[in-house]
């Protein structure tokens, strides 16, 4: 299972882990983690293929060899990152062979307030996963933290709100929707196979 992310300030990458957590709870699928390069203003600008910190950057083979799908980024005006909307678009001979097709998918977000986009920035997320093909879910409202979390969730998928000051940091909640956003699309996985 690809969980795959691009982050600002660390809000997504937290959610990531926690995603990947409850993907390998399913105890017969593992997690990879991978993000995505930051687009440069200087177009020349070269990037080392493997990142100073952090995870992997996510290459095309990651994409087309996984099982299923978790998809994260910050909330940037109502849509994805640049980086990850980046990436995406480079993904079209992935998409001519329908290598994606039939596998899972859903997709969770981090941003600052709880009116900021996180809605759009999530279904905007799905449209390129829906013309691949995949099989999107959510979370259901039978997970009790979406009816009772005073932070992020959505039924689209898993969100934090990191508030003004950015932080990174998960709530209880925010922890077990990922949790079991990760284990859903696990289990969806081993269904697909």
């Amino acid at each position: 299972m690809l969980v795959l992310y691009s982050t600002r300030d660390g809000s997504t990458k937290n959610m990531a882990e926690h995603i990947a957590h409850g993907v390998e709870a399913a105890k017969t699928i593992s997690a990879r983690i991978r993000t995505v390069p930051p687009v440069s203003a200087k177009t020349e600008k070269q990037l080392d293929d493997i990142p100073d910190s952090g995870h992997l950057y996510v290459s095309p083979e990651d994409l087309e060899n996984c099982k299923g799908l978790a998809l994260g980024s910050p909330v940037n005006f109502g849509n994805m990152s640049a980086s990850l909307k980046y990436f995406l678009d480079s993904t079209t001979s992935i998409w001519l062979g329908s290598r994606l097709a039939g596998k899972p998918a859903g997709v969770f977000v981090s941003g600052s307030s709880p009116h900021g986009g996180q809605e759009t920035t999530l279904i905007s997320m799905m449209l390129p996963l829906l013309h691949h093909g995949m099989l999107i879910t959510g979370l259901p409202f039978s997970e009790k933290e979406l009816l009772n979390t005073g932070s992020g969730g959505t039924p689209y998928g898993p969100s934090h709100i990191s508030g003004s000051n950015n932080n990174p940091e998960l709530t209880a909640e925010e922890i077990r929707l990922c949790t079991a956003f990760g284990r859903r699309l696990a289990n969806l996985a081993l269904k697909c196979q």
